[in-house]
C-alpha cells in the first residue's frame, strides 16, 4: 500500500492537472534558487511552478486522464501549472530559457492534449488572448465602418444617377 504522504502528493498533483488549462514540464538542473524564484515571477500570476517527483507526477497525470511520453520524466522535473492564459506562461518560460540555458522545456499539455517542446515554443510565439481579442474587435469595427460607408454610398449614387437621367431627358426634350 502507498504511503499516505505519497498518496496525498499524487492527489494534489492530480488536482493541479485537472484544474489547469496547461502544464509545461521542464528540466531545471543547474538553476539556483534565486533563478527559480525569478522564473516563478516571470510566469505571471496565473501559473504555479513546482519541482515534482517524476514517478508521482506520471501517476497523477494518468489519474487526471493525461497521457504523457515517458521521456518527459527523465531527469529532474518541474512543472508549470497554468490556470490562466497559457501563452503568457509559455512566453515567460521561453524568455527565461533564452537567458538561462539550464532551463530545458521538455513538453507539456494544453487542454488535455500533449504538446512537444517545439509546440510550446510555437505557443509562446502567439500573441496574448487580450491582443488577439483587441485585433478581432478592431477588424469588426473596420468592417462596420466599411458597411456604413457602403450604405451611405448607395443613396448618394442613386441620387446622382437619377439627376443624370433627368438631365439627359431634359437635353433630349430640349433637342426635339
Amino acid at each position: 500500500m502507498a504511503r499516505p504522504d505519497k498518496a496525498a502528493a499524487v492527489a494534489e498533483l492530480t488536482d493541479k492537472f485537472r484544474s489547469s488549462n496547461a502544464a509545461v514540464l521542464t528540466e531545471y538542473r543547474g538553476l539556483t534558487v534565486a533563478q527559480l524564484k525569478t522564473l516563478r515571477r516571470s510566469l505571471g500570476e496565473n501559473a504555479q511552478y513546482a519541482v515534482v517527483k517524476n514517478t508521482l507526477t506520471k501517476i497523477a497525470a494518468n489519474e487526471a486522464g493525461i497521457t504523457l511520453d515517458d521521456q518527459l520524466f527523465a531527469g529532474p522535473t518541474a512543472v508549470a501549472f497554468v490556470t490562466g492564459d497559457p501563452v503568457e506562461s509559455a512566453k515567460g518560460l521561453r524568455d527565461f530559457a533564452k537567458d538561462n540555458p539550464n532551463l530545458v522545456i521538455k513538453g507539456g499539455v494544453l487542454d488535455g492534449k500533449a504538446l512537444s517542446a517545439d509546440e510550446i515554443k510555437k505557443l509562446a510565439d502567439l500573441e496574448s488572448r487580450e491582443v488577439l481579442l483587441a485585433k478581432l474587435a478592431g477588424a469588426f469595427k473596420g468592417k462596420q465602418t466599411q458597411t456604413a460607408q457602403l450604405f451611405q454610398a448607395l443613396p448618394s449614387k442613386l441620387v446622382r444617377t437619377v439627376d443624370a437621367l433627368r438631365a439627359k431627358q431634359d437635353e433630349q426634350g430640349g433637342a426635339e
